[in-house]
């Protein structure tokens, strides 16, 4: 599912045998590229691109992932990502409400959280996280 075009390239969710976590794919017949958004915090990144050999040089790549990190571009994958998938690729994970951050269940955080279930509420544009131990939902406003 197309979320937006740049330079010719479209940008794109994938439905068919995709997996965690969350990405979106880009690129020619001769390399694929993909980045990385999350539906805690609003920075993209660059995972990999395939096969290397044929990777484009960095400005194309830096360009790329300002474009997707644009707003709406990050606000139409992240909703893409959710109707295919139905997942934020949060379930056990742990959240530090010290820092406000997503860790892995191997760091040992003292006040961490194990991640029972999120969803993406699209019309509200925020992620609802529902914690053990928590008495209430920790909703963050992307």
């Amino acid at each position: 599912m197309k979320v937006c075009t740049h330079h010719k390239l479209v940008i794109a969710v994938l439905t068919r045998n995709e997996h965690c976590p969350p990405h979106v794919h880009v690129g020619t017949a001769k390399w694929d590229a993909r980045f990385q958004f999350s539906f805690w915090h609003n920075s993209v990144r660059l995972w990999d691109v395939t096969p290397a050999e044929n990777e484009p040089n960095v400005s194309v790549l830096e360009d790329l992932r300002q474009v997707i990190r644009q707003p709406a571009h990050l606000r139409r994958a992240r909703e893409l990502w959710w109707i295919s998938r139905r997942t934020l690729c949060l379930e056990n994970q742990r959240w530090d409400p010290n820092t406000q951050t997503v860790v892995s269940p191997r760091e040992r955080r003292l006040g961490a959280l194990a991640i029972q279930s999120s969803h993406f509420d699209a019309q509200a544009y925020k992620t609802v996280l529902q914690l053990a131990g928590a008495s209430g939902p920790v909703e963050i406003e992307l």
